[in-house]
């Protein structure tokens, strides 16, 4: 089968795409920066450079294609947001009824036709409509707060939990929503390529727990092991809402204002025809969050921190730079050395051997783990020369060892979120560049203050560190 899908750089449909791959469909994506995509589609997979709201581009993506998935969404471009989705949607609806497409999938927001709709889910709304209005045969899924790492709802409830022991809550968040991992979206949204031809449909999907806002920041606040006090006020408005929303997490400040006024109006599943029509059952809200957590592990996992190189040439920052959850202070050296010799100088880090810079700061900071019961730094290390997965390296363990390219060591001492520090060596014309990064992701209030109040000692004995391996890999 062939398939056109639209928004494969942003949450849903970078997801969706592996799964769309695995059932062995042949894909073309349509993007506007193909440097976002790359590395990340598999070996079958078209990429086709063009805007979504352009009739030459969209007219070129939808040829010879069976079905289409359309997750464009422009909330974060403008303020006329609703005219650039209604206009978007008109051309891609005559794109794909002339190159001959099947279908169209859709992904849009639950909530009640009526004179309440929120701007936002409006324009989901008639996006939809617009859709349908081609003649094609539509599936539309509704969803409401969609539960996943990397998700914008999900975001926004994460960084609210982890920043405000004690939180004031308006009225919207004890409005009922359904909410449904990300997981189950997709199993939705891949299925509905194989569906029987017939008319246009609309399905409301979520999952089996009806809660509210403030349940789901309970919930995740609990499998994080936070304690939160939520106290209800009924005067926030959702204007008052969103000027507060700015000033806690300013990076949600572009939309957030548009997503509060979603968040007035009830989004549960009033119809049954999704547990009609898929034989899956979607997974309830401990579950999601549950795995929304695990997937951010995972991602970090397999990240290449040295990717942060990338982002140098902006103004240095107090704080380092965030990635989800965590907060990143990365640096890099190029050292005219082969690569062996740099990660040699890496590996004999610790122990006996020291840490290249500031030993004595790091003695202190071993005996003040050893006073609130953490390994402190006397651990030592099983080699003087070389590293192992699994090693014990004073009060880090080795996490990953791959000579001669990376080494990530997970943090054993004590301290109020979980840290990483991770060298990768990456040759480049002769010299090789030295990628040092330390990792934290911060538990709560506590964790967030105890990195930045630390971040002075971070450019101190980081910055000269990274100078004492770049001189041992020459040296040596």
């Amino acid at each position: 089968m062939q398939i056109l899908l639209t928004g494969a750089t942003g949450y849903v449909g970078g997801v969706l795409l592996p799964e769309l791959e695995r059932q062995g469909h042949s894909v073309r994506c349509l993007v506007r920066r193909p440097a976002k995509i790359a590395g990340k589609t598999g070996p079958g997979t078209e990429v086709v450079v063009g805007d979504a709201s352009d009739p030459a581009d969209l007219a070129r993506s939808c040829a010879g294609i069976d079905v289409a998935y359309w997750l464009v969404h422009s909330m974060e471009s403008g303020v006329d947001f609703e005219r650039s989705d209604r206009l978007a949607a008109e051309r891609f609806a005559e794109a794909a009824k002339s190159a001959g497409v099947r279908r169209i999938v859709y992904l849009g927001g639950l909530g009640a036709d009526d004179d309440t709709l929120s701007a936002h889910l409006r324009s989901r709304h008639e996006v939809g409509s617009i859709l349908r209005a081609s003649g094609l045969d539509v599936v539309e899924f509704r969803a409401s707060i969609v539960i996943g790492a990397g998700s914008f709802s999900f975001d926004l409830v994460r960084t609210l939990v982890e920043r405000l022991p004690v939180m004031i809550c308006p009225a919207w968040l004890a409005t009922p929503t359904q909410p449904i991992a990300i997981a189950d979206v997709v199993d939705y949204l891949a299925a509905a390529a194989d569906l029987p031809p017939g008319r246009s449909r609309i399905f409301e999907i979520g999952g089996p727990d009806k809660v509210s806002y403030g349940a789901i920041m309970r919930e995740y606040a609990r499998q994080r092991g936070l304690h939160r006090l939520m106290i209800p006020v009924p005067v926030l408005t959702p204007r008052l809402s969103s000027l507060w929303l700015k000033l806690v997490t300013p990076q949600y400040s572009k939309v957030g204002r548009k997503l509060i006024d979603g968040l007035k109006n009830p989004t549960v599943v009033t119809s049954d025809a999704a547990l009609r029509e898929f034989p899956f059952r979607p997974r309830g809200l401990r579950e999601a969050v549950r795995e929304a957590m695990i997937q951010e592990d995972t991602s970090f996992s397999g990240r290449r921190w040295a990717d942060f190189a990338d982002a140098e040439e902006l103004p240095p920052r107090y704080g380092g730079r965030t990635a989800g959850t965590r907060l990143v202070d990365h640096r890099h050296l190029v050292v005219a050395v082969e690569p062996a010799r740099a990660f040699a100088a890496i590996e004999r880090i610790g122990g006996g051997n020291g840490w290249y810079a500031c030993n004595w700061l790091w003695q202190v900071r071993g005996w003040m783990d050893r006073v609130i019961g953490g390994p402190g730094m006397s651990r030592g290390r099983r080699d003087p020369l070389k590293l192992l997965t699994g090693d014990t390296l004073d009060c880090w363990k080795v996490e990953l060892c791959e000579p001669p390219r990376r080494l990530r060591l997970a943090a054993e001492m004590k301290m109020p979120g979980r840290g990483w520090l991770e060298f990768e060596v990456v040759p480049r014309d002769g010299d090789v560049t030295i990628h040092q990064t330390a990792v934290f992701d911060p538990k709560g209030l506590g964790g967030l203050l105890y990195w930045y109040s630390i971040w002075p000692l971070h450019e101190l004995v980081f910055r000269r560190m990274l100078a004492g391996i770049a001189r041992a890999a020459v040296r040596s």
